[in-house]
């Protein structure tokens, strides 16, 4: 189901935000397709949605939020590189699909270095390990001692997602053992490690936080570079003593490679205005999801910085999956 909404760049927040911006003409001129490679309902759907509201302004063309769930976001990516480079269509991307990805498989019918840009970061989305609150196991402290002991199993919505790649660098890090047991989706993944059947699991914050506000979980650790602001009070990795072992879940927008630097401009301003809108502040309190106002040369930066973590974890561990 698509979900028409205004224009992406003609708002007065927008042009007010970025003042510099806002010589020229308006973008875009005709309706947008915000492509999102994942199933209505989820994150990355939600968050599309939302960010569309925020940048809604009368009388400019429609954004249409499209839903094009695939394996790897292949589906969602070749529409937008396939389309003109002017703005018209634009990917919601995640972690998976800029970083991940081409260590993942052996033949993409894209490259995500090559052709694609990431023109604005949305938010980062902290991990949490989490016990039950009858597990034997109530510190990272503990957890670690029973997995130099023997493995531990640890449930996560999916095999290669990124809190799979989070726990794969504690393991690397920390050297405990665990053995992976992946889920279709959070929601199982809750629900087992309610009832007991795995020893811990990864969960974000967004899914994490019902647990925790309600005592149906706790949280170990958190494997953000800081600690998360929904949930103050749980340490990071590095606080407990495992060094260079930070990962988060994220999310941005990506545009085509050939997309002009006024375009990559207008479109940075956009996404940071809306971030920084009382309506999606509001609704990132709610979430426990963090944003950052990171400019186009600190996207490139976040890219280059992860790059530089998972492809050698991932091709390290020989997990592969198939297009």
């Amino acid at each position: 189901m698509t979900l028409r909404r205004r224009a992406l760049l003609a708002t007065p927040l927008a042009l007010t935000a970025m003042p510099a911006l806002a010589q020229g003409a308006a973008w875009p001129d005709r309706p947008t397709r915000w492509m999102v490679a994942y199933g209505a309902g989820g994150a990355s759907d939600l968050f599309a949605r939302m960010i569309s509201r925020a940048l809604a302004a009368p009388g400019v063309p429609p954004v249409v939020v499209e839903n094009r769930p695939s394996g790897g976001g292949i589906v969602a990516t070749e529409a937008v590189l396939s389309s003109p480079a002017d703005g018209s269509t634009v990917l919601h991307v995640d972690n998976g699909m800029m970083v991940y990805n081409p260590a993942l498989y052996s033949r993409l019918p894209f490259d995500p270095d090559r052709d694609l840009v990431m023109a604005g970061f949305i938010a980062r989305f902290p991990f949490f390990i989490l016990t039950r609150p009858e597990s034997p196991l109530t510190t990272f402290e503990e957890w670690r001692a029973a997995g130099q002991r023997q493995a531990l199993t640890y449930a996560t919505p999916a095999v290669a997602s990124p809190h799979h790649m989070a726990m794969e660098l504690l393991r690397v890090r920390a050297g405990v053992q665990v053995e992976h047991v992946p889920y279709r989706g959070m929601p199982a993944v809750l629900q087992d490690l309610i009832a007991g059947r795995v020893d811990c699991a990864v969960a974000d914050v967004t899914n994490a936080l019902p647990l925790l506000s309600t005592n149906r979980a706790r949280a170990l650790i958190t494997f953000g570079a800081n600690r998360a602001r929904a949930v103050p009070d749980v340490r990071t990795a590095t606080e407990a003593g495992i060094a260079d072992c930070v990962a988060d879940g994220w999310q941005g927008v990506s545009l085509h490679r050939a997309a002009s630097p006024d375009l990559l401009a207008r479109v940075n301003a956009a996404v940071r205005a809306a971030m920084a809108s009382p309506e999606v502040v509001r609704q990132l309190g709610t979430t426990g999801a963090e944003t950052e106002p990171l400019t186009l040369a600190q996207c490139a930066e976040l890219i280059r910085r992860e790059n530089a973590v998972w492809r050698p974890l991932i091709r390290d561990l020989g997990i592969r999956l198939e297009s």
